[in-house]
């Protein structure tokens, strides 16, 4: 089977005027969106007339929507699921209007984050927790992406083996960001990491980081193997996006900002990264 990858990109990294995301997408012949925010508003807050101006607008600019940027799982554990399970039939919802069944999510926070070293001890949970939600996405036709992330129970490779498989639905599977390992000090992410993770992964984010420090910086310029990810996808037959989260000026912990000329670095970046691994790109 032969790979295909599509780019895609969190526009709110651009600006929080989707006018202007989809301008700049444009301009750099990228036809699909992860939509997380415009306006000022998360897409999980967006009303049925800020759907509407979504579906406006990008059919404006001939963009499709590749993810939901959901929020859902930033959250702690210990609390209720029924806020969580609420915000997933919500984005569900938004869904069903703008055209897109992609939604990503996280795995909880555990009650002290000053240090992973007891987050082992929150695995069950998590695996019970996103297991609800899966079987809420499994009814609506829904496929849930688990995003690893630090701070949360799925931060590191051995955590996000042991949730994924605990959860065993095919409407729950993985999405990889490097340097979110990279971040959590993994090294040779993806040589250890593709033969622990590699069969669930069906969505990538295209970050990369520096393991000494953990800054952000353009794909294949960081420790994130980034040229060696690609590798492995095209060898595995990925089909699927390749979405651009860069976080060149400003990598917050619940979003980051790149502007306009971030963003044309990062699409840069990745298709030379892409060339490099004979990896062709497709329009889905």
């Amino acid at each position: 089977m032969s790979a295909t990858f599509t780019i895609s990109a969190f526009g709110d990294e651009i600006d929080q005027d989707l006018e202007v995301q989809l301008a700049v997408l444009n301009k750099l012949d990228v036809g699909y969106l992860d939509l997380r925010g415009a306006w000022g508003k998360n897409v999980l807050r967006m009303d049925d007339d800020d759907l509407a101006n979504v579906m406006d607008l990008c059919d404006k600019h001939a963009i499709k929507i590749a993810c939901l940027g959901s929020p859902i799982g930033k959250s702690p554990i210990m609390e209720p699921l029924d806020d969580e399970l609420n915000n997933l039939r919500q984005i569900i919802h938004v869904g069903e209007v703008v055209g897109c069944r992609n939604v990503r999510l996280f795995s909880f926070y555990p009650p002290d984050t000053s240090t992973n070293e007891h987050y082992d001890a929150y695995v069950d949970e998590s695996i019970a927790r996103l297991s609800k939600l899966a079987e809420v996405a499994e009814s609506e036709d829904f496929m849930l992406l688990l995003e690893n992330e630090k701070g949360i129970v799925t931060d590191t490779l051995s955590r996000c083996k042991a949730v994924v498989e605990g959860v065993n639905n095919p409407h729950l599977r993985f999405l990889w960001d490097s340097a979110n390992f990279v971040q959590v000090q993994e090294a040779q992410v993806v040589e250890r990491g593709w033969p622990m993770v590699g069969d669930y992964i069906s969505f990538v984010h295209i970050k990369d980081a520096v393991l000494r420090d953990g800054h952000v910086v353009p794909a294949g310029e960081g420790d994130g193997q980034l040229p060696l990810l690609l590798a492995k996808l095209k060898e595995s037959g990925y089909q699927g996006f390749l979405t651009l989260e860069p976080h060149l000026k400003i990598a917050g912990h619940s979003t980051g900002h790149s502007g306009a000329d971030g963003m044309e670095i990062a699409v840069k970046a990745l298709r030379k990264v892409m060339a490099d691994a004979g990896c062709v790109e497709t329009l889905l």
